[in-house]
């Protein structure tokens, strides 16, 4: 199979006119089919049940953009024993065949993406450049793990047989049956990414998406639908953690789970699949990504300007929804005092609002549960440092919180230690940079972090000692890009599942060792 070198999918540019019209014209589109109701899907059926939800514009709460039918045990029994007959067949298909599907899921999402990001900013609230992103990242994850099989097909290279002795192979396997539980906040591409690596690879897998982005959830499936997958590969089973959940992290049937969420349930299921259960014969494999407390820390020497851009970028995109946001801004006192100025003048600048509006910077947070959360933790911040600014919260027609910057706040306050996961950021002082160091690496996170500062010594110090998963240097510490930057975290942000790197698909199979008498 020929195809071109690697290459990630340029962002839209929407100083462009035309660009504009598009993105106007995809949320027409989703406007056209709000309201409407998605069924399961197992075996390429759609399975209608009596429990139905409604996913809502986070904007616009009373507005519903689509309700999603929501499986029971027997849907999710039902939808387990078709992925593991499924798997018999689709583990046989070559790497070939399944990294073309991948290819050309690619290109159907490109022709879509105005669409899948319009639908984005209505469903998760995402402001235009944001959803741009997210859906361009989704692109890069088929096309990079298209290309990551079809290499690790030809591992079989690099092992060595034995001169007129035997002839050895070395080959990876698929593992069996998968259960996918993405997030909320990369609702196409971190979805995409997990998914399409397990299909990949070679699985089949149940997709248990996030229960406040079903819509965007039910449109990948279709997507790969019409890209080829066969039918069974990929199953789409929404319904409550407590139950469909539950069932199938404990089912002996299942071989792995790959999950992208809070510590609590990470940590949960972490637990619960180390248990073997009767009728199982392996240890299930946990591919985890639990989220951070990311700090940026500037040194005494930095540019200011980059300073301010860097902080309130990676706090405030998305309104702080990323585990890979900075939460805490760790500065030198050198600098402290005018740092501080500009982040707050740069933060009031920020607009906040419908992210239907083009102009918006800082739409709502995710739901009404988002909302009390974050809100609670501005009122810690009251009582553990300086309000900067922001702190005020509105939910008459959406969840929305201004962006909120608390100083003067001690390394050990809860704001500096808690994923919060809304637009709060926490700035303390440090005397030094090896104190900065201390602080950013007090924390039971390892995610990620970032440098700014013009003293190579102490970057190469942060190189070293600097415990995060994803590390920046003079830049921001959000927008990882798959293929250069594979992310995932140390500690409890996750088992350092690095996804878009060079070996997040072997997480997903098994190695096999084939030696021949010659």
């Amino acid at each position: 199979m020929a195809i071109y070198p690697y290459r990630t999918e340029p962002l839209t540019d929407f100083t462009k006119e035309e660009h504009v019209k598009e993105y106007q014209k995809g949320l027409e589109t989703v406007r056209s089919y709000a309201g409407s109701t998605y069924h399961l899907i197992i075996d390429g059926e759609r399975v209608p049940t009596e429990r139905i939800v409604s996913s809502v514009n986070p904007a616009n709460n009373k507005e519903v953009i689509g309700r999603i039918a929501q499986a029971s045990i027997k849907e999710a029994d039902r939808a387990l024993d078709v992925a593991l007959r499924t798997f018999d067949s689709w583990k046989r298909v070559s790497p070939q065949v399944r990294a073309d599907v991948l290819f050309k899921a690619a290109n159907i999402m490109k022709r879509r993406r105005f669409e899948l990001s319009a639908l984005m900013t209505k469903e998760a609230g995402k402001p235009w450049v944001e959803a741009d992103a997210d859906t361009a990242e989704a692109i890069d994850f088929l096309e990079y793990y298209g290309r990551q099989i079809l290499k690790l097909d030809r591992i079989d290279d690099e092992v060595l047989s034995r001169r007129d002795t035997e002839r050895n192979e070395y080959r990876y396997i698929p593992l069996g049956v998968g259960v996918i539980i993405p997030p909320w906040n990369f609702p196409l591409a971190i979805l995409t990414g997990m998914t399409s690596a397990a299909i990949v690879s070679g699985n089949t897998v149940l997709l248990k998406p996030a229960s406040t982005t079903q819509v965007i959830a039910y449109k990948f499936v279709e997507l790969m639908e019409e890209a080829g997958l066969p039918k069974g590969v990929l199953n789409f089973v929404p319904g409550r953690g407590s139950e469909v959940g539950e069932y199938l992290i404990n089912h002996p049937k299942v071989r792995f789970i790959s999950f992208t969420g809070s510590k609590a349930v990470g940590t949960h299921i972490y637990e619960a699949a180390a248990k073997v259960h009767e009728g199982q014969i392996w240890l299930k494999r946990v591919i985890a990504e639990m989220g951070g407390k990311d700090a940026i820390i500037v040194d005494s020497d930095a540019d200011l300007d980059l300073a301010t851009d860097s902080i309130v970028r990676s706090a405030f995109g998305f309104s702080g929804q990323k585990c890979s946001a900075c939460s805490r801004a760790i500065i030198h006192e050198d600098v402290y005092d005018e740092l501080v100025k500009r982040i707050g003048e740069l933060t009031k600048r920020l607009r906040v609002g419908n992210p239907e509006d083009q102009e918006t910077y800082v739409g709502p947070v995710n739901d009404q549960a988002a909302f009390d959360k974050v809100t609670s933790y501005i009122e810690i911040g009251k009582q553990e440092g300086r309000l900067l600014c922001g702190g005020k919260a509105d939910m008459k027609t959406g969840w929305f919180i201004e962006p909120t910057v608390f100083v003067d706040v001690k390394p050990d306050a809860r704001l500096m230690q808690e994923e919060i996961f809304g637009p709060v950021l926490a700035v303390t002082k440090v005397s030094s940079f090896d104190e900065a160091l201390k602080v950013a690496n007090d924390t039971e996170y390892g995610l990620t972090g970032g440098v700014i500062s013009n003293n190579r010594e102490n970057l190469e110090k942060a190189r070293h000692d600097f415990h995060v998963g994803n590390l920046y240097f003079n830049r921001k510490c959000t927008g990882a890009i798959v293929g250069y930057q594979p992310f995932g975290g140390f500690n409890m942000s996750g088992t350092c599942s690095k996804a878009g790197g060079p070996d997040y698909l072997t997480l997903h199979m098994q190695g096999k060792s084939i030696a021949e008498a010659l």
